[in-house]
């Protein structure tokens, strides 16, 4: 007879096997296991400090004004008028600005209007880069080596390019799942050699929590569609700025393909909530107040990785993101660490047991609040501590 632990374990594992590529929602585990208590969800990637902004604003702004029933009654602007708003905030010209249902949409519809040949792919990676590809393209994987911590070669990168002569690349700065970052100038480096790749995708989405200087600023390449018209930089805002409800992304590339995506069937694909936060996106003071809790959240995400680094068992490789990836070396499989932690301790993360790429135990941390990394730290001690026994590398992760 199964164990009340065993049988929840169970059912995580099936919610699992059924969310593919992607993990299963909190709502859905809870749905499925009411009695689970859950502490922390470091499965999720955003800045909790920065919804608990937004919030405040959303709170003042609509719901103490009774405005909030304007945004759901009425219907939102067309693409080119929310683009207006991003100008400023983002430092290009509104006809270079495409506005998404989420980045996900974006990431969708470049892959499948733009690429008709062949792609180059970073792995490990987020898998949709992949998983959205026409059936007829051929994708090429480039291994990152975890010799070398997951972070690019470039030169091997260029002569991978030169070789294969694809229509479209994908990088993603910082890359999702280890959170590798290339500086500005690599970048800039990078695009000077892809100038003959008709796309080159570049996933901004986690640019907020990197930085290259003391001051934590941060340094977006999205103006460099001006250099380089085969760019085309994808911004998801749900991971900086906590709103993932709301579906809001977007894309800034050569004016001619947002002509061509607004005239084939994206001309109206916003809410209202995504579109109040645009505005909000423009908003002086918000835009202040954010960069507040950027900073310390950046300081706090840090402070949490190094905590990490001097537990035992555990190998945390190097990140510029508001997660890490970890590689268990205490003899239990990256799915069961985490179902562990999930129902022993009520922390969720992310199992890597599905990346492409990934050969061992790996699982993916995202850091919280700072009294929720002090519950995750304290999980980890213990599940380590319970389960010690060290092995070399074993995966069952397919290439």
């Amino acid at each position: 007879m199964k164990s009340p632990i065993q049988e929840k374990i169970d059912i995580i594992k099936r919610l699992k096997e059924e969310a593919g590529s992607h993990s299963p929602s909190l709502f859905t585990i809870k749905k499925a296991i009411p009695s689970l208590e859950i502490n922390v969800d470091a499965c999720f990637l955003s800045n909790p400090y920065a919804t608990d902004l937004f919030l405040q604003y959303f709170k003042k702004q609509l719901i103490d004004t009774n405005e909030l029933r304007n945004l759901l009654e009425f219907y939102p602007s067309q693409n080119r008028v929310i683009a207006k708003h991003l100008s400023n905030s983002t430092g290009v010209n509104a006809e270079n600005i495409f506005i998404g249902n989420g980045a996900i949409e974006i990431i969708q519809t470049i892959l499948q209007r733009y690429t008709k040949t062949k792609i180059i792919i970073n792995i490990p990676t987020f898998s949709s880069y992949y998983e959205f590809v026409n059936k007829e393209v051929e994708i090429i994987f480039n291994h990152l080596l975890k010799e070398n911590n997951f972070q690019l070669d470039i030169n091997k990168y260029i002569s991978l390019v030169k070789k294969e002569k694809p229509d479209t690349v994908v990088l993603i700065n910082p890359n999702n799942p280890d959170g590798g970052y290339l500086d500005y100038s690599k970048i800039r480096t990078l695009l000077k050699e892809l100038k003959n790749v008709n796309t080159v995708i570049l996933d901004e989405s986690f640019i907020h929590f990197a930085y290259e200087d003391d001051k934590y600023g941060l340094r977006s390449a999205s103006s460099l569609i001006y250099e380089f018209p085969n760019l085309v930089v994808i911004k998801s805002m749900s991971k900086d700025f906590g709103i993932a409800g709301i579906r809001a992304g977007y894309s800034i590339m050569d004016s001619k393909r947002v002509d061509d995506l607004i005239n084939n069937g994206f001309l109206w694909n916003s809410n209202g909530l995504s579109e109040y936060f645009f505005r909000l996106y423009n908003d002086k003071s918000f835009l202040e107040k954010y960069e507040e809790v950027r900073i310390t959240y950046i300081k706090e995400t840090q402070t949490f990785i190094n905590k990490l680094k001097s537990l035992n068992n555990i190998k945390v490789y190097p990140s510029k993101a508001n997660f890490v990836l970890i590689e268990i070396l205490n003899g239990l499989s990256s799915d069961s660490f985490v179902f562990n932690m999930l129902v022993k301790h009520g922390v969720y993360l992310r199992t890597c047991s599905d990346k492409i790429g990934l050969k061992g135990q790996f699982i993916r941390v995202a850091s919280r609040t700072k009294a929720e990394n002090n519950k995750i730290i304290d999980a980890f001690k213990e599940e380590i501590s319970n389960n010690y026994n060290p092995i070399h590398e074993t995966s069952n992760t397919k290439f």
